[in-house]
């Protein structure tokens, strides 16, 4: 655990997250998952928060954990088919994970869904978060589309909904 990098998510302001996902950048995602939605049988959820909380991070908690306690906490599990996937955004260590529920995961190797993010985070890198997102979800729209096409009538059993955290 490096000094620089508890100080960092420590003091880092809740505001960020305004900064780089605005309410238009947060609507057009919503949108974008609205719509990726109707071409396949998969269900999104976009999460995104600026600091891990101080005990887990001083106690050395990975993006890629805390995203799977996200994972858990929003129910992205609870779907018919075990097809939630979670694109979780933290903004100080400028990490992105995918989490796959168990019915996509036995389908899409996790190292599809790790090369989405490094490639997200290059947008991430020069400010064009919103750009980066879409990008994402394009992708990923193709990716359970062969996967998981539509099955008849589906429900939206997960809120399009971007979080915040």
């Amino acid at each position: 655990m490096s000094i620089k990098r508890i100080v960092k998510h420590l003091f880092a302001p809740h505001w960020i997250i305004a900064r780089a996902f605005p309410r238009g950048t947060l609507d057009a995602i919503e949108n974008a998952i609205r719509a990726s939605e109707k071409s396949h049988d998969g269900e999104l959820r976009f999460a995104v928060e600026a600091s891990l909380h101080p005990l887990p991070m001083l106690r050395g908690q990975t993006a890629r954990q805390r995203a799977h306690e996200v994972f858990s906490s929003l129910r992205v599990w609870d779907t018919e088919h075990n097809s939630g996937v979670l694109i979780y955004v933290q903004l100080v260590d400028r990490r992105i994970e995918i989490v796959a529920d168990r019915g996509i995961n036995a389908k899409v190797p996790q190292h599809e869904w790790d090369a989405i993010c490094r490639r997200m985070e290059a947008p991430f890198k020069q400010s064009r978060y919103e750009g980066g997102a879409l990008k994402a979800i394009e992708e990923m729209t193709a990716l359970l589309a062969r996967h998981f096409p539509p099955r008849g009538d589906k429900s939206d059993e997960l809120s399009d909904k971007p979080v915040i955290l």
